[in-house]
């Protein structure tokens, strides 16, 4: 019975999510649901001291990352600079290679530090135009922009500034640079295996004599290319986030230590445990620097329209962040229910390598929460200490044990439920009917590459 509560939990919260509705609504409504038919009386204690206090604790550490990483997706926008990188690629590659064109713009975006969601807003309306002049169906661009921005790039590439890959250094007091090799291994992995099928799909579909069709809603309008700045200029900021990610993060771990005390200026403060906050530290302070390089050409492109686009950006950031910290709350309160330790303790039985585990269990509590960086944050709550004490006794870095849990996570988030699945197909203007099956396809190809990297350090022991 404690069990069935725990996915009829699950199940409440993707239906309505499904649906359309949102999840800082219903992840509380849906978490309470399942105290009250665990043990009514302890809703009010579990809303505030369990949902409500780690849904603090994520924005707290997190958000500036993410109110950062959406304005300097916007500048980026309204710069010209987004615009002139997937003018640069496509021409580059040509509409034959249309789909490889789409999955790197996203890829290079997203790991120079565009937001997933800006990323899409970004890509679409030139990668719908490529799709109509090469005669592809519209449906299978959901999962390729999916490809390019929600996978290999988002946890598995090494450096990777995207909020996914930052969440381990906090409980592994790794940085984000954690098992390259691993992480280049399921890279390869996943986009071999993703651009295989997808190519596959798009044979299929000529063969049919099927093209990228009709009557569909939200077409992006053409945009003009006259007052785009070089690809060069373009692409420098990604190149700064890049690398003032991998020197922030040695300059401020020789800076401040282990720990930072603030006792001389704040009385009875905690010290500061500077090897959870390293990794984000670095990656905020390396977006900051690039916000600053693109500011200039954003406001003289536009400087009537920053007003709003700052605007847009701090609102995007905070629902983005609001809607995670939400799901992490729903998973954090569904963690401590006697259906969970029973799913977990199975678990542990099953499968007793550390690795293994991970890989499992964040897999699932993504697919649960329906949030990659939500799951992973809620797993390594709950369990990190144990897993890395599992990992030394086995003799296991926890640079692996890092790049494991991350991959993970972006396994079997991208359910149906999924936040960002939802927002892809508003702005793409398709259903999950029309492509779901596809973005399910890369999905499966995502929950394999962690298992995939694995397999990797299990044979080579390199990582």
């Amino acid at each position: 019975m404690d069990i069935l509560i725990v996915l009829l939990a699950l199940g409440f919260l993707v239906l309505v999510a499904y649906r359309g509705f949102s999840v800082i609504v219903f992840a509380p409504v849906a978490a309470l649901l399942a105290v009250v038919c665990t043990e009514p009386v302890l809703v009010l204690p579990f809303y505030s001291g369990v949902f409500m206090d780690r849904l603090a604790a994520f924005l707290k550490l997190y958000f500036p990352m993410f109110l950062l990483g959406a304005l300097f997706g916007k500048l980026v926008e309204v710069s010209g600079f987004a615009h002139s990188i997937v003018r640069a690629i496509l021409a580059l590659l040509g509409p034959n290679r249309a789909i490889l064109s789409v999955v790197l713009v996203c890829a290079v975006l997203t790991y120079g530090g565009v937001s997933l969601f800006v990323v899409v807003f970004a890509v679409y309306p030139f990668a719908a135009e490529l799709y109509r002049r090469a005669a592809i169906p519209k449906r299978l661009l959901p999962a390729t922009i999916a490809l390019g921005a929600f996978t290999f790039t988002m946890d598995a590439m090494p450096g990777s500034p995207q909020v996914q890959n930052l969440i381990p250094t906090a409980f592994f007091h790794t940085d984000a640079w954690a098992a390259p090799r691993m992480g280049i291994a399921g890279s390869l992995f996943i986009f071999a295996a993703g651009m295989v099928y997808l190519e596959w799909r798009r044979r299929v579909a000529r063969a049919a004599g099927e093209g990228y069709g009709e009557g569909h809603i939200n077409e992006p309008a053409a945009q003009p290319d006259e007052s785009a700045p070089p690809a060069w200029l373009a692409i420098l900021p990604l190149v700064v986030v890049g690398v003032l990610n991998l020197l922030l993060g040695g300059w401020i771990r020789a800076t401040y230590g282990r720990s930072f005390s603030l006792a001389p200026y704040v009385a009875d403060a905690e010290p500061i445990d500077v090897a959870r906050f390293a990794a984000v530290w670095s990656v905020e302070g390396a977006l900051l620097a690039a916000i600053l390089l693109v500011a200039p050409f954003a406001v003289a492109r536009s400087r009537k329209g920053m007003t709003a686009a700052i605007g847009t950006a701090a609102g995007g950031a905070m629902l983005a962040a609001m809607n995670v910290a939400s799901e992490y709350g729903f998973g954090s309160v569904i963690a401590v229910l006697p259906g969970f330790h029973a799913m977990e303790g199975a678990l542990a039985r099953a499968v007793s390598n550390p690795l293994l585990n991970v890989a499992f269990t964040t897999n699932a509590l993504a697919a649960l929460t329906g949030s990659s960086s939500g799951g992973l944050s809620l797993v390594l709550a709950a369990m990190g200490r144990n897993y890395l004490e599992a990992a030394r006794a086995a003799g296991i870095p926890p640079e692996v044990l890092h790049r494991v849990a991350t991959m993970a996570s972006g396994g079997m988030d991208t359910l149906p439920h999924n936040g960002a699945i939802i927002t892809l197909l508003a702005i793409t203007g398709l259903t999950h009917r029309q492509a779901y099956r596809d973005i399910f396809a890369m999905t499966g190809i995502k929950v394999a590459a962690a298992f995939v990297g694995i397999a990797f350090y299990a044979v080579t022991g390199a990582y």
